[in-house]
């Protein structure tokens, strides 16, 4: 198992840990600050040892790291794990505005089915069925969530079931969702939102979220 420091603080992005696992160029952790792609957030960059890492997947509860070439440490090492803070900050960012957006559609279309999310370092999406158009909703749906921003509310985070790895988001009056991603403190750290809708087919509407 790969303790996963990015839930822990999820603003590290330095960490020295142990090498528990080598397959030529894949490798595993003893503990991590570098996120793998899950949830649609997309995973971290950056390096091990200086080797730069190509892709990181969740295995069970461990996490396999690809580097670009096979590394010359071995198993029981210790190594330097650096990850892309500005990369992380915008994901982390990008993430929850997402998750605000989400719960937002949800009170106001209690029968609305997401079909996908992704969040990017640029923005984040999120994929819904529904037979009509959502523009005449996102004005609203963008004010009501400037004014949680703006709010400057705490968000909590932890584990709903910490043996299954299963942790969440809460703010407080507003929602408490699943979600295993990485979150900032504080809403005010999301900045000014701006939703954009997408036709992507019948019956299908998506959301484009920016921050600035």
């Amino acid at each position: 198992m790969t303790v996963k420091q990015f839930w822990i603080d999820p603003y590290q992005t330095e960490l020295t840990t142990t090498i528990t696992h080598i397959d030529g160029n894949q490798i595993q952790l003893a503990e991590s600050i570098f996120y793998a792609e899950s949830g649609g957030q997309e995973s971290d960059s950056g390096s091990i040892a200086g080797y730069e890492v190509i892709k990181a997947e969740k295995i069970g509860k461990s996490i396999l790291y690809t580097l670009a070439a096979d590394p010359d440490f071995n198993v029981g090492q210790s190594v330097f794990v650096k990850i892309d803070w500005p990369r992380r900050y915008s994901l982390m960012r990008l993430h929850f505005a997402a998750e605000v957006v989400l719960e937002l559609f949800y009170k106001a279309l209690p029968n609305l089915e997401k079909m996908g999310a992704h969040i990017s370092e640029t923005k984040s999406r999120i994929d819904f069925e529904w037979p009509e158009s959502i523009s005449s909703m996102l004005p609203d749906i963008q004010a009501q969530a400037q004014l949680l921003i703006d709010a400057d509310l705490p968000i909590e985070k932890g584990f709903s079931d910490e043996q299954a790895d299963r942790r969440y988001w809460k703010l407080d009056g507003f929602a408490q969702v699943p979600c295993g991603g990485t979150h900032v403190k504080s809403t005010i750290e999301l900045g000014s939102i701006k939703l954009k809708r997408k036709n992507v087919g019948k019956g299908k509407e998506r959301v484009e979220i920016y921050l600035v």
